[in-house]
């Protein structure tokens, strides 16, 4: 597999942006025309050729810039990595994990090889090359789980399972949804979803828990979620909301296709061997309207499914200030054709 990866930035001048080939293979959410909270759990044992389902851990155009965006963020905030003392065991579960399978499915970017606890690590795209041993970590620039995820795409939240419950107490999060890693850091799992509205009421997280807890080793799941965003900016933290929530207001008619993005979160979950942790990777894709509308029927579908979301949605989804804006734009590519079934394109594109 040859990838080309983008010179880019996810700040400032925001020069991110989509090949058509990243376009085409973008995460779309929607499998219908509209959206309610769902559990939405599928096992995340491959899918189509070249989606970002076919591998375990997603390496993309975006990744050497991605990983050089969380450096600048973590020189800023080094809380955004943080790992309880009872976690470090979960922290070498993780990197182990996240090496085998790049590994295994880029073994032209990397490479593992392992002598008893002796491994030697080499990430070509970022020109690493290190031997350590495995569960020594005085062999390691630094722990373990900040050394593997500075190097691998989206948030990773590692959960601890105890008292019937899933408590998160380790974590990188440099490009989230806004929320607070330094916040809820050990809160468990319905202390630290408390903020999504209706979700509550409807017994969505109740039922995502109890799924979680039964969750087994070598049988990892994903789901999809969404939100909105200003430019393509990675970091919308809470801490940093006064650089980029004062950016909302920068959208117009005129200009709305280019500023305005779709965030979609794959999000997987992995029991992990030795520490019986949950790992919840939640890497993070952005495309913007201009980029989505060139397919049709993401056109079509993401115009009704913004156009009847309630309120309350709009507003924890980033979007209600924008929102007449986002459906007029999105209005002129529904022509009010059938969509098919499922969140792929067409066979013809469309």
């Amino acid at each position: 597999m040859t990838l080309q990866f983008n010179d880019e930035t996810f700040r400032d001048d925001y020069t991110y942006h989509n090949t058509p080939a990243a376009v085409a293979r973008f995460p779309f959410p929607f499998d219908r025309d509209d959206y309610m909270y769902s559990v939405n759990m599928e096992p995340h044992a491959g899918g189509p050729g070249g989606t970002p389902f076919d591998v375990r851990f997603d390496v993309d155009e975006h990744y050497v810039s991605e990983m050089r965006d969380r450096e600048i963020t973590l020189t800023e905030d080094p809380l955004r990595c943080q790992t309880l003392p009872h976690m470090d065991l979960a922290g070498w579960d993780l990197l182990e994990l996240i090496m085998t399978c790049k590994a295994e499915d880029y073994p032209d970017l990397f490479e593992l090889h392992k002598d008893g606890d002796r491994w030697h690590w080499i990430n070509k795209p970022l020109g690493i090359d290190q031997r350590f041993t495995f569960l020594d970590p005085t062999t390691l620039p630094c722990g373990p789980l900040e050394y593997i995820t500075r190097q691998a795409q989206g948030d990773f939240a590692v959960l601890d399972q105890r008292d019937g419950n899933l408590w998160l107490d380790a974590g990188m999060v440099t490009s989230q949804a806004d929320w607070s890693l330094d916040f809820d850091i050990g809160m468990n799992f319905f202390e630290w979803h408390a903020p999504v509205p209706k979700a509550h009421e409807m017994g969505v997280f109740q039922r995502a828990l109890k799924f979680l807890l039964a969750m087994q080793q070598g049988k990892p799941m994903r789901r999809l979620n969404w939100t909105m965003t200003v430019n393509p900016r990675l970091d919308t933290s809470p801490e940093n909301y006064h650089k980029w929530g004062p950016e909302k207001r920068t959208v117009t008619p005129a200009n709305v296709g280019q500023k305005q993005y779709l965030r979609v979160e794959l999000q997987t979950f992995w029991r992990l061997p030795r520490s019986n942790a949950l790992a919840f990777p939640i890497r993070c894709y952005l495309i913007s309207l201009e980029d989505l509308v060139s397919v049709p029927k993401w056109a079509r579908r993401f115009h009704r499914v913004i156009r009847d979301l309630p309120d309350e949605l709009a507003e924890y989804k980033g979007f209600d200030v924008n929102r007449p804006m986002i459906i007029d734009y999105l209005s002129g590519f529904d022509d009010g054709a059938e969509t098919s079934k499922g969140i792929y394109p067409d066979a013809d594109g469309k």
